[in-house]
């Protein structure tokens, strides 16, 4: 009868196992920001994450595997964020004009200011079609927004016969104005005044949704 060998993963294994991946995928995000997908190899990968090219492969297969996995990392974390910013300002029974308010205010100081999102931009922006997610996880942002906005519709909150083009409006009129204010703020332009976008937003986007 043929032995059948096989091995178990001990705890301390597991976690030297995941310290690995980890380690691969915060060198192959380094590199891939400030190298481009097609300059860093595995290589390089391998000599910053200080391990062999061997366990590289092991963990992920190929390049374009590292690429996918260190986007959707990178996507995941924004996901938490915003679903965070949802859950904890969009309350039930909440001034809805303060609670849009907070809501953007934490996208546009949390989310669009963190590293987070600085990698997501300059990782998506790889010209290359295999190197993007799939629409359903690009769009998971927006879809849990329209959940909540088709929640506020229900309870009278406001009128949102199409709760997902109610989203792209109110994305439009805050956030999107902001995130285009702190570009160009970049690009040398002078200090964005954010609050007075978002609020003049929220304001805008609620006498065109707020019933009566």
């Amino acid at each position: 009868m043929p032995k059948v060998i096989a091995e178990v993963q001990t705890p301390g294994r597991r976690r030297r196992s995941e310290g690995k991946r980890a380690a691969i995928l915060d060198a192959a995000e380094a590199l891939f920001i400030s190298e481009g997908y097609e300059r860093a190899g595995v290589d390089a990968i391998a000599g910053r994450a200080q391990v062999s090219k061997r366990t590289v492969y092991d963990h992920f297969g190929d390049k374009e595997t590292i690429f996918l996995r260190v986007l959707e990392r990178v996507n995941d974390a924004l996901v938490t964020t915003i679903r965070a910013a949802i859950d904890e300002e969009l309350l039930p029974g909440r001034d809805l004009q303060e609670a849009l308010t907070a809501f953007g205010h934490r996208i546009v100081d949390r989310a669009l200011a963190s590293s987070d999102y600085f990698a997501f931009r300059h990782l998506d922006a790889q010209q290359r079609p295999a190197l993007r997610l799939p629409e359903a996880d690009r769009d998971r942002p927006e879809r849990m927004l329209e959940k909540r906005f088709a929640e506020l519709a229900a309870e009278g909150a406001i009128r949102a016969p199409d709760p997902a083009l109610a989203v792209r409006h109110f994305t439009a009129l805050t956030i999107g104005l902001a995130r285009e204010a702190v570009t160009a703020q970049r690009a040398g332009a002078r200090p964005p005044d954010t609050a007075a976008i978002i609020a003049d937003g929220v304001a805008a986007f609620l006498r065109a949704y707020r019933p009566g």
